[in-house]
């Protein structure tokens, strides 16, 4: 018997491992979970002898049909659900279910198109085709590396489609107070003021705590995993102080009641992740570099600050105006000379 139970992959595995006119051959495949110890035993005993036709030349091999893209998907969502975006990411592969549904990883390229082409002629975002995508891709090298679903990676071949959605809209303090002023809601206007002044995003706004005795802002469970901390800035030195944060605001209020305030400013492009944009802006304008910018906003790739490049290559370009700038000489003044009265005296 070629076959045994594999207790990690938690399903049978058919070997073969045989030395055939001298040469060492080894195949191996691990089988549905699902299957009976019949059906095992069935599969053994046909394998291994089209094993030995093919080696001995009366039959040739066929090529296997890739894993089915569903299946792969099954097993993605089933060990995936601890995931903060569990929820979303399931949402997203059953929207593209007409895509996949019933066909391989062999067809992935050509799904890939496909969706990016319907995705741009019902007018989505290319960023839209490509989480959704993007997670198709996961869901299938998730089969192949964990489940040993085909022999190699199923998205080589697999393009996604390009996005540039980077947004460079900055507002300063002025333009921030202006809002925050024309909002109903107090817990509006601390929403607004403490996104400007940390840079954190609306919802680490709801889920931080104050540590008043070390004086600072901590988020225990931030989007990159890690927890992070920050001084209290000394602009929110009150807002902490009167106890109002965390935020308790309701949060479709907190939503109405900034997009109201906005658009009585003229300011309805910008958006709430805007603030924390312009605090990386104000930030660097004043000097600060791109690496701590990046610890502040907690980004854990360094690549997520480089968006930020060029407002630090417009203060390098400030500082480099002023070589060679004359500069008004301060005139050291003389010492009076001593008189010879105040030399007798």
């Amino acid at each position: 018997m070629s076959t045994y139970y594999d207790k990690p992959r938690k399903a049978y595995r058919w070997k073969f491992d045989r030395i055939v006119d001298g040469v060492q051959v080894r195949r191996t495949k691990l089988l549905p979970r699902s299957w009976s110890p019949a059906e095992v035993d069935a599969f053994d005993a046909q394998e291994t002898a089209r094993v030995y036709a093919e080696l001995a030349g009366v039959a040739k091999k066929e090529p296997e049909q890739s894993p089915l893209i569903q299946e792969a998907i099954a097993w993605y969502l089933k060990e995936k659900k601890h995931l903060k975006s569990y929820k979303k990411a399931a949402e997203h592969l059953a929207a593209i279910a007409w895509a996949y549904k019933d066909k391989r990883f062999a067809d992935l390229p050509s799904i890939a198109d496909e969706v990016t082409e319907a995705y741009v002629e019902d007018g989505y975002k290319p960023a839209t085709a490509k989480q959704r995508l993007s997670l198709l891709k996961a869901a299938c090298r998730w089969g192949w590396k964990k489940h040993e679903m085909g022999d190699h990676n199923p998205a080589e071949k697999m393009s996604l489609p390009e996005v540039n959605n980077q947004r460079h809209v900055y507002i300063d303090r002025g333009q921030m107070l202006s809002i925050a002023r024309k909002c109903k809601h107090h817990g509006t206007r601390v929403a607004i003021r403490t996104g400007f002044y940390t840079g954190w995003r609306l919802g680490e706004l709801y889920r931080l705590y104050v540590d008043p005795r070390r004086d600072l802002l901590i988020l225990p469970d931030s989007k990159n995993g890690k927890p992070r901390a920050l001084p209290v800035p000394r602009r929110l030195q009150t807002i902490v102080r009167l106890g109002l944060l965390p935020l308790t605001i309701n949060r479709s209020t907190l939503q109405k009641d900034r997009r109201e305030a906005r658009a009585a400013v003229g300011l309805e492009h910008v958006t709430f992740h805007d603030l924390r944009h312009s605090a990386a802006s104000e930030m660097i304008n004043a000097g600060v570099g791109l690496h701590t910018v990046g610890k502040v906003l907690g980004h854990k790739d360094p690549r997520s600050t480089d968006r930020y490049a060029h407002l630090e290559v417009d203060t390098l370009g400030e500082a480099l105006d002023k070589i060679g700038v004359a500069r008004k000489r301060t005139r050291t003044p003389r010492t009076p000379q001593k008189t010879k009265d105040a030399e007798a005296s």
